[in-house]
């Protein structure tokens, strides 16, 4: 029998109630997960449910993992109270169907294989194969990438799929536009040669499982049938085609589960649509919605202020969050004079909290780790500052899910045209900056170049760029200058600008090494300071113990001691994009709850009264989000 006296009665709930559709409500640190391990493991052992009737569905095969041998273990734990039951005997099956919505679809397809366009040996493309198909496309039709972005396009692409829209749909919808009519005579032509490779790319996937299900009835008959219980994890992540897979699997028996927190979707650019939260209610009248509200995770006062904040949302479905772990202290929010205070006192608070003898006295030892802090910061051009406060200081830290600034592609590209202004015989800094951007020079003619030991009248001849220019002027110009020249005379900002997410947060990370250059009046002097801190700023493999600092993004489903939620002014957190679109500022303002409840015991906020950003130096508005946090909850500190 399952035990669970562990659970709190709404998670009961949550695991007990199994029939029929049933919408979660989940707030953050409220124990979801432990909830639908739970309910999986009670389908199994009280429900006496077969492992392949049911389906679990989370966004990560971390998840995934973690899922399935949480479900193992708690079958283990209850064998000896079942010895009735095949889990008594020390059979540890567990459910078949647990995974991503990516590897069950293709678990489905290579299965359902004779019913596909590809067999069911077929290939799975990355991003870098898919861009050497778009670029055997633009070679048959004759384009240019100078004209059409090969990124931008297969992103448009991979939008299309995920919003169900096929080729000859998209073709319809592109009339009167230059950049959409030019995609849509490559999207087909793209899908054809995915076809010939008997390949999928990642869209496809789930894409081609729709397909399949609307154009083989007696497919989707199979399946459905089969999945008896259908239980979707993370549900406001959900994209259009997610929504409908899910919809779709759950159409014969509606025992359909979905778990999410609408205050949590901050993935719009992905695809994500928190609407899918609202719609499960009007595509199932009958849906018994649940809440976990109880946080485990926070004190009160950091609860409170996520409430307070996410409650200005129109589209906010409401959770009254509560917790047990008591009042907490106050948030600390520290008015800094510019960005390199701001990162200053971030590294003192951090030395601060670990070397006070007071501290030592009352902390665990568990406590006093580096790694029980984290930088948590709206752009990646914002861990410049924090980083090199952290090198100087001579603090371990580690940026998760990104890289550090100065081994970030765009930076070392930009840090090589400079290099080569400073040295022309600097070989290495050529071969990364004469052909990037791509200027059709072809294997041959870069040997040739090098032969040449770099010969400034062949490249120029080669390039149509005039190099020596710059190379003569370096010493009488200043770095930002010379940063200017490589992103408007050497064409690298539109390289850069093909529209994607990614290159908009590239062009950030190019700004602000704008910003880093405009401190200094000599080339020479600019790149022997970069180089010292790219020296020290190697990582200590051998150290685990280290600040985390990360996105916002990237710390969705984390948790922290000590947080710091940094550069909270307008224009940068709200971020300056989401300014004047309503939707998108509340995609901020969700963004921001994401970051107050990652932490467990302590926050710090902080904002500048100037910051030099992209290059400019500007007085700054504190964000609108601290006025929505509850006064006497705050803590005020001044430069």
């Amino acid at each position: 029998m399952l035990n669970l006296e562990t659970l709190n009665e709404e998670q009961k709930k949550v695991v007990t109630q199994t029939d029929g559709p049933i919408l979660v409500l989940a707030g953050p640190g409220s124990g979801k997960t432990r909830a639908l391990t739970y309910k999986i493991a009670y389908l199994l052992l009280e429900k006496n449910v077969n492992v392949d009737q049911i389906l679990a569905v989370t966004f990560t095969n971390k998840a995934a993992k973690e899922i399935k041998e949480r479900v193992l273990r708690l079958i283990e734990d209850s064998r000896d109270e079942t010895p009735s039951t095949e889990w008594g005997s020390g059979n540890k099956k567990t459910p078949n169907w647990i995974g991503t919505f990516h590897s069950v679809c293709v678990r489905l397809l290579r299965m359902e294989a004779d019913n596909l366009s590809v067999d069911r040996n077929f290939v799975i493309y990355d991003t870098e194969d898919s861009l050497k198909l778009i670029k055997e496309a633009y070679t048959e039709l004759n384009y240019s990438p100078k004209d059409l972005n090969q990124n931008a396009v297969l992103s448009t692409i991979s939008k299309a799929k995920s919003e169900m829209v096929s080729p000859k749909v998209f073709a319809a919808q592109s009339s009167g536009n230059f950049f959409f009519e030019k995609v849509s005579k490559i999207y087909p032509l793209y899908v054809k040669k995915l076809q010939d490779n008997n390949a999928f790319d990642f869209d496809d996937l789930l894409a081609q499982t729709v397909e399949l299900f609307k154009t083989h009835p007696e497919v989707l008959e199979k399946y459905s049938s089969m999945f008896k219980y259908v239980l979707i994890d993370e549900y406001q992540d959900t994209n259009r085609v997610q929504y409908t897979l899910a919809k779709l699997l759950a159409s014969k028996h509606n025992n359909i589960t979905v778990v999410g927190d609408i205050s949590q979707s901050i993935y719009s650019w992905r695809g994500a649509d928190y609407r899918n939260m609202v719609q499960f209610q009007n595509d199932y009248p009958s849906v018994n919605v649940l809440s976990l509200a109880k946080n485990y995770r926070s004190t009160n006062k950091i609860v409170q202020s996520a409430r307070n904040l996410i409650e200005n949302n129109a589209t906010h479905i409401k959770i009254d969050l509560y917790t047990e772990n008591g009042e907490g202290d106050d948030i600390v929010l520290y008015e800094a004079e510019n960005e390199r205070d701001e990162a200053r006192y971030v590294v003192d608070t951090i030395m601060l909290n670990l070397d006070s003898e007071a501290n030592f006295e009352t902390m665990p030892t568990s406590a006093k780790k580096y790694s029980n802090f984290a930088v948590l910061y709206r752009t990646n051009a914002q861990s410049r500052a924090i980083e090199e406060a952290f090198i100087t200081a001579g603090m371990p830290y580690k940026i998760i899910g990104g890289v550090r600034f100065y081994d970030r592609r765009e930076v070392r590209d930009l840090l090589a045209y400079l290099r080569v202004f400073a040295n022309k015989k600097d070989t290495v800094s050529w071969a990364r900056c004469i052909n990037t951007p791509p200027r059709k020079i072809g294997k041959v003619a870069l040997q040739k170049i090098a032969e040449s030991h770099y010969d400034l009248d062949l490249i120029e001849d080669l390039t149509k760029i005039e190099w020596k220019k710059y190379i003569e002027n370096a010493q009488a110009m200043s770095p930002v200058e010379l940063v200017d020249a490589v992103l408007k005379d050497f064409g690298y900002l539109e390289y850069l600008n093909d529209g994607s997410e990614d290159s908009l947060s590239r062009i950030e990370n190019i700004k602000e090494l704008r910003t880093v250059a405009r401190q200094y009046d000599s080339l020479e002097n600019f790149l022997e300071t970069i180089a010292l801190v790219e020296s020290s700023s190697k990582p200590d493999l051998g150290n685990e113990d280290a600040v985390i600092l990360m996105t916002l993004h990237a710390a969705k489903g984390l948790e922290f001691e000590h947080v710091f939620l940094v550069g909270l002014e307008e224009g940068i957190f709200p971020h300056s994009r989401a300014m004047a679109d309503p939707k998108e500022l509340e995609e901020e303002r969700r963004l921001c709850y994401v970051g107050i409840t990652r932490a467990k015991k302590y926050l710090h906020m902080t904002y500048t009264r100037r910051r030099t950003f992209f290059g400019q130096t500007n007085s700054t508005i504190v964000s609108r989000f601290i006025a929505e946090i509850p006064e006497n909850y705050i803590q005020f500190k001044y430069a």
